[in-house]
């Protein structure tokens, strides 16, 4: 592992903050350390070249990776030829423990039936309606944070992943997780933990009938789970049965009574207890580091924190309608967070039949990877593109970004249907943290990105938590139930 910000490799400005990243490696591992690096950070694998060529050809012991990093050809395969590029058996066997049957990896008609009858769930009215419930997970963050007293060292990285949870506890279950939250916070850790690890037997190509160690492990996680869901589902169905105008109106309801406009027949148990597991997943832990990210950039850079901060002060005295729209410059800050340590750092597709991309003969079955971490700091791409630089997403600047040059959500019919959702979320939360505080990074501590399905900072966030003293303790906005 190098632990030197790439200032070297970069045309960054001395004076501009490069936050920390792998050293891209002058030449290609070998494949035992491949197949290492592969197992305990993805990251660390990236070479030179993958930051400045458009596409690489690699050999795998499971064939050849052609990795794309050029726009037009990442449209290609996401947008304009889709239907020659499926999800891979890797990536399937990777999500395939509790998701099967969800959204995320779903594939062919099931998908499409799953993402029409969900799709207005995630319409924007709908997010913004949950805006308020939001503004109360975060409000409930900076009263716990402010009865600790001030000075008070936290794990950032845990505090937000349990400010998410509570997120979507208001919004997807509102009647509550019928269980500790705790305990599921701490559950999904070891989820993600487990199964976020590149099993050596799938890069060998070994059959899905081995077991997995990890998928093993992650066995009763997987079993709590599923009790704790389908405890919530059956409540919810007899509650809706017996007293249907008295059941919040959550995802929870949403998906029970949602209809496939096509057929109008509902999602089977299987399908509504995954994605309801893949909504925690993917807007739990996704968010949590995004907004880890940015708390972290943020206590790097005085300039934007004072931004953010005056923006804050400004904004959160008025209505929680439309507030996530007013905070400008916090949305840009998350951008760039997301720029810089994207939630999914890959998304990998095989090629059905042959293809041609960005000039290059592309043959039937080779893995096309695109990873959003490598294509969001590409050279050819990006100016200063190891700087933090939220700016970049303000005004005219953000015209100039290529849809296809940033990929934090995907692209295409695939694009993640809860991205507005996380997005409105992440700028509420991280506005109404800066409103009343200031973090400090704790001195001792070394941050580092390490790939576990998502991207996260290894061993947490220490952080040093200290009260605005410009800042009165009384609360700013009113939030209204959620039921209303």
């Amino acid at each position: 592992m190098v632990l030197t910000p790439p200032n070297d490799f970069s045309m960054t400005p001395p004076d501009a903050y490069c936050p920390p990243a792998p050293t891209p490696r002058d030449e290609p591992m070998g494949a035992v350390a491949l197949v290492r690096a592969l197992a305990n950070n993805p990251l660390e694998c990236w070479t030179r070249e993958h930051f400045e060529r458009p596409i690489v050809r690699v050999g795998l012991p499971i064939g050849e990776a052609v990795l794309v990093h050029e726009p037009s050809a990442i449209r290609r395969v996401l947008l304009d030829n889709t239907a020659n590029y499926r999800k891979d058996a890797l990536q399937r066997r990777v999500l395939s423990a509790g998701l099967g049957d969800g959204l995320l990896s779903a594939e062919g008609e099931q998908w499409h039936v799953q993402r029409r009858t969900l799709a207005p769930m995630f319409a924007r009215r709908t997010v913004t309606s949950f805006a308020p419930a939001m503004m109360s997970a975060a409000e409930a963050l900076v009263d716990r944070w402010a009865r600790d007293g001030d000075e008070t060292k936290v794990d950032v990285a845990a505090e937000m992943t349990r400010t998410t949870l509570d997120v979507l506890e208001r919004t997807i279950f509102s009647d509550g997780l019928g269980c500790d939250a705790e305990r599921f916070r701490v559950a999904m850790g070891a989820y993600f933990n487990t199964l976020g690890r590149i099993d050596p037997l799938d890069l060998l190509g070994v059959p899905a009938i081995v077991p997995r160690i990890g998928r093993w492990r992650v066995r009763s996680t997987l079993r709590f789970f599923d009790a704790a869901i389908d405890s919530i589902i059956a409540s919810r169905r007899r509650r809706l049965a017996e007293y249907p105008g008295s059941a919040p109106k959550d995802i929870l309801t949403l998906l029970l009574d949602a209809l496939d406009p096509a057929t109008g027949k509902r999602m089977t148990l299987a399908e509504v207890r995954s994605n309801i597991l893949t909504f925690i997943a993917a807007g739990h832990e996704t968010t949590a580091n995004s907004l880890s990210w940015s708390l972290f950039l943020l206590s790097q850079s005085t300039q934007w924190r004072d931004r953010v901060q005056a923006e804050a002060d400004r904004e959160i005295g008025g209505p929680v309608e439309g507030l996530a729209e007013r905070l400008v410059q916090t949305r840009a800050v998350i951008e760039e967070a997301i720029r810089l340590y994207p939630p999914i750092a890959a998304i990998s597709r095989v090629a059905i039949g042959a293809d041609e991309l960005a000039g290059q003969t592309i043959r039937r079955g080779s893995l096309i990877v695109i990873a959003p971490y490598v294509l969001h700091r590409h050279r050819g791409l990006w100016d200063r593109p190891d700087a933090f630089d939220p700016g970049r997403f303000l005004g005219d600047m953000r015209k100039g970004i290529n849809r296809f040059a940033y990929l934090p959500f995907g692209a295409g019919p695939r694009t993640c249907i809860g991205s507005a959702f996380a997005l409105q979320e992440a700028t509420l939360v991280l506005a109404a943290v800066m409103h009343h505080f200031s973090l400090r990074l704790a001195p001792e501590h070394v941050v580092w990105p390490i790939l576990r399905v998502t991207l996260r900072p290894a061993n947490g966030l220490p952080m040093t938590v200290h009260r605005r003293r410009s800042r009165a303790r009384n609360r700013t906005f009113a939030v209204p139930p959620l039921s209303e």
